[in-house]
């Protein structure tokens, strides 16, 4: 079992920045994926930014230059940082984390537009 905690959520205007974490406990060994997805109000949930084995990094497309995905080397937290945030972006981010064959979630932390 993973466990999955996300935060640094929050309200940022078009054009801020803003870092969010996630921490991971219970059997993080066995993690071998992690990344970030995000649901606006409406939409359906989507790949942020995935991050693998050697640090490989695979981003959408529509985020790509704005967003930065990390980890640790434990898989035990990971971060993305997010600027210039585009408007009408207000969604709920979610950690995931891929742990023999199975997907863990987070509870998700959100992020408000405060424009």
């Amino acid at each position: 079992q993973v466990q999955l905690v996300e935060s640094g959520g929050g309200l940022v205007q078009p054009g801020g920045s803003l870092r969010l974490s996630c921490a991971a406990s219970g059997c993080t060994v066995t993690i071998i994926i992690m990344a970030w997805y995000r649901q606006a109000p409406g939409k359906q949930r989507e790949m942020v930014a995935t991050i693998m084995s050697a640090r490989r990094t695979i981003y959408a497309y529509s985020v790509k230059g704005r967003i930065t995905i990390d980890r640790d080397n434990d898989y035990t937290k990971l971060s993305q940082q997010m600027n210039n945030l585009e408007p009408d972006g207000t969604a709920v981010y979610y950690c995931a984390g891929r742990a023999r064959s199975r997907n863990y979630w987070g509870q998700g932390t959100k992020v408000t537009d405060s424009s």
